[in-house]
């Protein structure tokens, strides 16, 4: 499927309404990320900005949506620009400066992670009453990482040959889980590229559209690959261990399954995804060694 991108001109009534008829659009920047939407940074000829996207807490302030088609033949919102700052850029590269929006980071995700919903899924789907609870979230979990092992080992002849082990492994996981009645907002791919640093310091998440009760566990199974030596300032909730465990492991699978598929397309860098499967099929494979089928 082709892609096809806005142009200033798609935008002159957006502009004019929002914004009055004495300010016009001078450029239009298509701004990296978001898979299933367009993130565009509006550039004004009085030099302020603002962008295009979906997002939630704390989150660019929404200040206009249309799912009407008004302006586009598209859902369109027009939100706060945060600025281009990324907590990654910052840990990287200024992690003292880091400190501050790592820590209002840590609070907003404590106050996700403690606000529960009685059953798990979208939280629109949980809103409307929705949300099936037809099974347990920790063997909706086993089976994305069982069928992401099949896929995997299919391109992977270590992995086709550890199969029965890698199973077992996730089945023993599967075992020491205890079960949950109760849920907690997640975002469900948070690392520090999803996370702006304003001029004042405030931490912005961004890619929100995610956003659905789950086990608070998935989102730092994830929170702990992606921000590594710095987890710790974020001072997580209490979480269950084993729970935690399991879906460490699944993100694992998810990790080689992915990167694999992508690689077999025109993605332009293939080695980076290979790469990453590598890291994570040793991680597999180490991880299962010595855990078999009785």
């Amino acid at each position: 499927m082709t892609r096809t991108f806005l142009q200033p001109d798609d935008l002159h009534d957006l502009v004019s309404d929002q914004f009055g008829s004495d300010r016009r659009l001078a450029a239009l920047d298509r701004l990296t990320g978001g898979t299933k939407k367009g993130v565009y940074r509006l550039r004004l000829n009085d030099r302020t900005t603002a962008a295009l996207t979906e997002a939630g807490v704390r989150v660019p302030h929404l200040m206009m949506i249309d799912r009407d088609g008004r302006h586009l033949d598209a859902d369109i919102a027009l939100v706060e620009d945060a600025g281009a700052l990324r907590l990654e850029a910052l840990l990287e590269h200024d992690p003292a400066t880091a400190a501050a929006p790592l820590s209002a980071l840590g609070d907003a995700l404590r106050r996700m992670h403690t606000t529960f919903g009685p059953h798990y899924g979208k939280v629109a789907a949980v809103a409307r009453g929705e949300a099936s609870q037809a099974r347990r979230t920790e063997d909706v979990i086993v089976d994305r990482a069982l069928g992401h092992l099949d896929a995997a080992a299919a391109r992977d002849a270590r992995l086709a040959d550890a199969h029965h082990r890698i199973t077992a492994h996730v089945r023993r996981l599967r075992s020491a889980v205890t079960p949950r009645e109760e849920y907690g907002l997640v975002h469900g791919e948070l690392g520090p590229d999803h996370v702006l640093v304003t001029p004042a310091g405030e931490a912005v998440m961004i890619d929100f559209e995610g956003l659905t009760y789950f086990d608070v566990e998935w989102d730092h199974a994830w929170l702990r690959m992606r921000f590594g030596d710095a987890y710790p300032a974020l001072r997580p909730v209490d979480l269950d261990s084993h729970r935690l465990e399991l879906y460490r492991f699944a993100q694992t699978l998810s990790l080689i399954e992915g990167p694999l598929r992508i690689a077999d397309t025109d993605f332009p860098d293939r080695k980076w995804m290979l790469d990453l499967a590598e890291r994570n099929i040793v991680k597999a494979l180490t991880g299962c060694t010595g855990h078999v089928a009785a």
